[in-house]
């Protein structure tokens, strides 16, 4: 593969203003097709939920909890019918339910709480957010002594506006490149590269979503993880190239062997994250799904980019993306190998300190990185969260006002029975309903004409995400056939949202098994080894855990609620833990590729086993901590949004970034190789046999420079 990658990386440098056109007219198609798409389709790429949001009649509630008395004083029986009397004259509405009125009351048991419906009509987006500010301000203006809550929410949800933090993120990431480069130069160009590969993907996947709608969170992930891997993957090959100049290799050669070297880590790398994400179709879930195979398009034209237009780039540049000092040198004649001496400095004085006390870095690690992923015991997970996504808000207020007086009403569950003349079985099917712990009441009933089919709606004591209410709907599943010649079902909104995170929850079994399968696999073939693959993948396991355990304590726990935008205090959502081992698998396997590879270099041209763990260590420790760093940055900058599934999403690939860079490869991973030794690198012989060469350390490239050194000596001599 290097040597192929090595002839790619030639050929774009030779041919860089044809490489260069390509992409541009790339992405102008992109951009046609989307635009084109999206003037023919209002709705563009809108999530598809969001449209039917928009199709449904909307209803917002004023929930009433006044502070002193109850809503039938006169004094605030006097105010409500006023607050009411204004509900009627906002913009849109049609009807305004009194919870007052004798004959169709809606006031809970103590008095305490009195509930109004406000009916709209059919709305279009522009009217669903000025009626809803409209509605919002009357609520806010409301006589304090009422208690006024505003539940539910005209405006279909989706990513708020970016904020500062995902520019800050970005502008952290070009400070790090350039204190790793030396170069503003090759500091800007590496990350204006991953930007327009960033921008070429969302482009692709956006046009696509002309054709097909996408839901709004897989663009959020294609964004946050396209523009991390494509500047790690343009920084690792850019490193190689630096050094390779240095070296003394000219302008072509330097691009090709960097292509070829580095340019190999990267596919691999690359194809890792790509095959990760697109095993998210274990999960069976259109929404994972399509999130997966969005960011594993933006991350496929990273690599692309990077084994491409990149090496077009550097042909341009040529040694500009070197400092003054080091171009000077050059210009003297004054050649520094990477190999030419052993390396001093702060990594290799870490290196020497874990490879020195290899089982107490071991422990210490392992002990860290346990205590992070502790939390992730209490996690709990929900489909969506009822009431909206912020605790807060008053829209959450009104929900729990409601749940707390009324039970379960608003999410009620459907329970469906077939059989034959159910209309003598209805009262014992009511009967066994009822008797089901956490069933608060049947709201209504209704047998079909031939009797063959009834409908019970049944309003749980709880909201739809707690526990009771979860019992509820697996008990009656369990006693579905126990009234003979009768069949009960569990739908509607509640069990649904039930059931679809339960399938979360086996799905992530089933992925997590996937997930260690590849990265077996793929590891072996790499590094030609069985325990090596073994410790990265048990590290893997560990920064995931140290993931959920620090999202859990931020997210649900809510640790962190004064340094994080977005709302804290409710359960994970289903398929957070689901894109958190999917894209962290892939980042591990980056560190682990770029790192390791290193150290196997210098294990095979002969060194001790400490000894080459820690030059090669001190030598891809530094672009491994860079591009780490650089990660960070941009995670925490998403991290720093108020939209809660996106914040979410950052902060637990931030966490699991550094348990697996700093933790897992530099400390838990050096450590086992000191411990182990040679034996690290074994591997059966009839395996070694039929595990294919993939070269990542390029010496194909070594002997093919070597049979051409051999004929220019041979030419010589003739």
């Amino acid at each position: 593969m290097s040597l192929f990658l090595s002839r790619v990386g030639r050929f774009s440098a030779r041919h860089r203003w044809v490489v260069i056109a390509t992409w541009l007219a790339i992405f102008v198609i992109f951009a046609g097709v989307f635009a084109a798409g999206k003037g023919s389709s209002p709705d563009g790429s809108a999530n598809a939920a969001e449209q039917a949001a928009v199709k449904a009649a909307p209803e917002l509630q004023l929930v009433f909890n006044p502070h002193s008395g109850d809503v039938l004083s006169a004094e605030n029986a006097k105010e409500i019918k006023s607050v009411l009397a204004q509900a009627q004259r906002l913009p849109d509405v049609e009807t305004v339910s009194d919870p007052l009125d004798a004959q169709r009351p809606f006031i809970s048991k103590d008095q305490s709480v009195a509930v109004a419906t406000l009916g709209y009509g059919q709305l279009t987006d522009e009217q669903r957010e000025s009626d809803y500010a409209a509605a919002l301000e009357l609520q806010q203006n409301a006589p304090d002594s009422l208690g006024v809550e505003l539940g539910g929410n005209l405006v279909p949800l989706g990513a708020p506006e970016q904020g500062p933090g995902e520019g800050v993120g970005v502008i952290l990431a070009f400070v790090v490149l350039a204190i790793t480069f030396g170069s503003l130069l090759a500091a800007g160009a590496n990350l204006l590269l991953a930007v327009f590969g960033l921008g070429t993907g969302l482009l692709g996947i956006m046009a696509y979503g002309t054709l097909k709608p996408l839901d709004s969170n897989s663009i959020i992930l294609a964004a946050m993880l396209g523009l991390a891997v494509g500047i790690d993957y343009t920084l690792f090959i850019i490193s190689r190239y630096r050094a390779e100049l240095r070296s003394g290799r000219s302008i072509p050669d330097a691009i090709a062997r960097a292509t070829g070297t580095a340019g190999t880590a990267v596919v691999f790398a690359g194809l890792t994250v790509i095959v990760a994400l697109a095993a998210l179709l274990v999960a069976n879930i259109s929404t994972i799904t399509q999130m997966g195979m969005a960011a594993a398009f933006v991350v496929a034209v990273s690599v692309l980019i990077s084994l491409t237009l990149l090496p077009a780039l550097l042909g341009l540049m040529g040694t500009k993306v070197l400092s003054r000092r080091a171009r000077r040198e050059i210009a003297e004649g004054i050649f520094i190998s990477d190999e030419s001496k052993p390396k001093t400095g702060f990594f290799t004085g870490w290196v020497s300190f874990v490879v020195k006390r290899p089982v107490a870095s071991l422990i210490g690690g392992l002990v860290i990185l346990l205590l992070v992923a502790a939390p992730m015991l209490t996690m709990k997970t929900a489909f969506n969260i009822p009431g909206g996504t912020d605790p807060l808000s008053t829209e959450r207020a009104a929900y729990n006002l409601v749940v707390d007086e009324f039970g379960g009403i608003q999410s009620p569950l459907v329970v469906t029975a077939q059989g034959n003349k159910l209309d003598s079985h209805k009262e014992q099917i009511e009967q066994q309903i009822l008797d089901v712990p956490g069933v608060q009441q049947i709201m209504s009933s209704k047998v079909t004409s031939q009797g063959h089919q009834a409908q019970f709606i049944v309003a749980p004591d709880a909201g739809p995400i707690d526990q009771s209410t979860k019992d509820i709907v697996h008990e009656l599943r369990a006693d579905a056939d126990s009234i003979e010649g009768v069949h009960l079902e569990v739908t509607g909104e509640t069990a649904m949202g039930i059931d679809q995170d339960q399938q979360m929850k086996e799905a992530l079994v089933r992925y997590v098994i996937v997930i260690v399968t590849i990265s077996l696999v793929l590891l072996i073939v790499l590094f030609r080894s069985l325990l090596v693959p073994l410790i990265a993948t048990v590290g893997y396991l560990l920064s995931v855990g140290a993931a959920f355990g620090a999202s859990v304590a931020v997210f649900q726990w809510g640790w962190l609620d004064p340094l994080i935008a977005a709302p804290q205090g409710d359960p994970m959502m289903s398929m957070l833990p689901l894109i958190l081992v999917g894209v962290l698998f892939g980042l591990a396997m980056d560190y682990q590729v770029f790192l390791v590879s290193r150290i196997q270099e210098m294990d095979h041209k002969g060194l001790p086993s400490k000894q080459a763990i820690i030059e090669g260590f001190s030598r891809s420790a530094p672009v491994v901590a860079a591009a780490a760093g650089i990660m960070t940055a941009v995670f925490a900058g998403f991290a720093s949004s108020s939209f809660a599934i996106g914040a979410s999403i950052a902060f637990g690939l931030l966490i699991g970034v550094v348990a697996d860079a700093f933790l897992v490869r530099m400390v838990l991973m050096p450590a086992a190789l000191s411990i182990l030794g040679n034996a690290a690198w074994w591997m059966p012989r009839w395996l070694d046999r039929i595990v294919p060469n993939v070269d990542a350390e390029g010496h194909s490239l070594d002997r093919v420079e070597q049979q051409q050194e051999g004929r220019s000596a041979d030419d010589i001599l003739v």
